[in-house]
């Protein structure tokens, strides 16, 4: 006789998700707590050093005006809608905030949902009782709580540091929305894309994709008669981060624009669920080309094997970099104007680029330095590169073979450092090119700067070298040294000067020693130290691998 099931229970398509939200949280114990705490230090920074910079209501208003009319500002800072502290501080400050959550999310739904299925651990987690969507569920959830909790930190940071509590509530709000929604396009992304770099690089190109129609929709704008708020135009209506802007913290307040950020989670969230349902184990929906018949002639040798990892990498760091470049030296030939109207503002272009009386100077020197963070990212990622193959296995069975490990690191290191390179000149030439056209001279600005670019490259050099050396002495927690250092350095970089650390501090920072040209003079001695420190942290790294075992997790 059949027995009839009185109890409700979960559907089996979910079953597991809240062990597998456990694990989930436990595997991020470090990297969401870092995350948290670092969007709370610089928040609160942003915001004590633009008390300082801005301390009346005319202050205020001026720089409100002047931002509202550059699309200096606009392309670069975010949407400018009122005159007040907290009005300030969200031009100022959400767009970066934005930016962060997004990466921060998107990061963090495909390292627990495609990467454990390239890794192998979801056929291991799969052979328990799990469903087939509970690895997707526990990552969305995972993140849809780191968002809750950062929506509530960034409140309370700014509700402490004496800012309207409804304003500080719809920036905590806003930063926390963008986040889930790059959740969602990460989640869709896993189900696309047959491996986790892939995944990531997708969900990278659509956060790319809507800075920059945030960006022309901010920059295409209207000005409204009190010339302080900036209506955009329709692109920035397709961007979540241009919604996070819709909703103008501590001026209008729109909390209708939450109701665009849940369509779209729920859209997308909907999407991966069909989706995941839709290909098998493993594969994603678009699977990778087969490759040719024989081997590139290279191929089979260290370095061409090296090559043919790592430039997948190196090209959408070079996209990437290119576009930004281009925008920065499309509008330098405005750099003079705007910044003659804000005095605050030129004090700080100034200080941070290193004292110059011409402003346009001292904006090539900030612009090299902020893009000199993004080629110190790409040698960090692709030198941890190393790690991942390592901790994977995959490593082993290639070292079982007649490559020594020195050779195997030294062949990724010389690629890293060939991309350095290689994203420095792109740089130059971006920023230099569009900038002649803006003056009518077009090779005439790229003798002066693409110096000014290659000079970070010692510096870009001496991180990627330092990850180099957590890679072969610290296998356990290189990922968390390396660019734990690299976020306190682009710290010290950034906002150091404006804080006015002490030297010993500021001296810990490898950007600091880079001349500021075309701003200052170019000065050979530290480039030279910083090479050097370069080679003998990589090379101290070499010899610590060699001395290890090779770690598997």
């Amino acid at each position: 006789m059949s027995t009839v099931a009185t109890g409700r229970h979960p559907s089996p398509a979910y079953a597991g998700t809240g062990r597998l939200i456990r694990l989930a949280l436990r595997r991020d114990r470090v990297q969401i707590p870092v995350w948290l705490v670092a969007f709370a230090v610089v928040y609160a920074i942003s915001v004590v050093s633009l008390k300082d910079l801005y301390p009346t209501a005319n202050d205020l208003h001026l720089i409100a005006v002047s931002s509202a009319v550059s699309p200096v500002v606009l392309a670069t800072n975010g949407l400018v809608s009122g005159d007040s502290l907290g009005a300030v501080v969200a031009a100022q400050t959400l767009l970066f905030l934005a930016l962060a959550a997004g990466l921060m999310n998107s990061m963090m739904v495909v390292r627990h949902t495609r990467q454990n299925e390239e890794t192998g651990r979801a056929e291991l987690v799969g052979a328990a009782v799990v469903g087939r969507r509970a690895m997707l569920t526990a990552a969305l959830l995972v993140a849809l709580a780191t968002d809750v909790v950062l929506a509530v930190l960034l409140t309370v940071v700014s509700v402490a540091l004496g800012l309207p509590v409804g304003g500080s509530l719809a920036l905590g709000a806003a930063t926390g929305a963008t986040g889930l929604a790059f959740a969602g396009v990460a989640a869709v992304t896993a189900q696309v894309a047959e491996g986790s770099r892939a995944a990531n690089g997708l969900a990278g190109a659509a956060l790319g994709l809507s800075f920059l129609l945030r960006a022309v929709g901010d920059t295409t704008g209207s000005v409204d008669e009190s010339g302080i708020r900036v209506t955009s135009a329709w692109p920035s209506w397709l961007s979540p981060i241009g919604w996070a802007q819709q909703v103008r913290p501590f001026d209008a307040d729109k909390w209708w624009v939450f109701a665009i950020f849940a369509l779209f989670v729920v859209a997308t969230v909907w999407l991966a669920y069909a989706l995941t349902g839709r290909r098998d184990h493993g594969a994603g929906l678009v699977q990778p080309r087969p490759g040719p018949a024989r081997a590139a002639p290279r191929l089979p040798t260290a370095l061409g094997f090296a090559w043919r990892m790592q430039r997948t990498t190196l090209l959408w760091w070079a996209l990437g970099i290119a576009v930004l470049a281009v925008t920065y030296g499309s509008i330098a030939d405005e750099m003079d104007n705007f910044l003659d109207e804000g005095g605050a503002v030129a004090d700080m272009m100034t200080q941070l680029g290193g004292g110059a009386e011409a402003l346009t100077d001292a904006y090539f020197a900030v612009t090299f330095l902020m893009m000199s963070f993004f080629t110190a990212a790409y040698a960090v990622q692709a030198v941890l590169r190393m790690h991942g193959e390592e901790s994977s296995g995959r490593v082993e069975p290639l070292l079982s073979t007649a490559l020594g490990r020195a050779p195997w690191m030294l062949s990724h290191v010389v690629v890293v450092v060939v991309g350095i390179v290689v994203l420095h000149v792109i740089l130059g030439v971006a920023v230099a090119v569009p900038y002649g056209i803006a003056i009518g001279d077009v090779g005439g600005p790229l003798g002066e700067l693409m110096p000014a670019a290659l000079a970070f490259v010692p510096a870009v050099l001496l991180v990627a070298a330092t990850a180099v050396l957590c890679v072969g002495a610290f296998p356990g927690r290189a990922a968390s040294i390396a660019w734990g250092l690299f976020v306190v350095w682009v710290l010290i970089g950034q906002i150091g000067p404006l804080l006015n650390l002490p030297q010993w501090v500021m001296d810990l920072s490898p950007f600091v020693h880079v001349p500021a040209l075309p701003a200052a003079e170019l000065r050979a001695l530290p480039l030279v130290v910083l090479t050097v420190l370069a080679v003998l942290l990589a090379a101290a790294g070499v010899a610590a691998l060699r001395r290890r075992d090779i770690a598997v997790q």
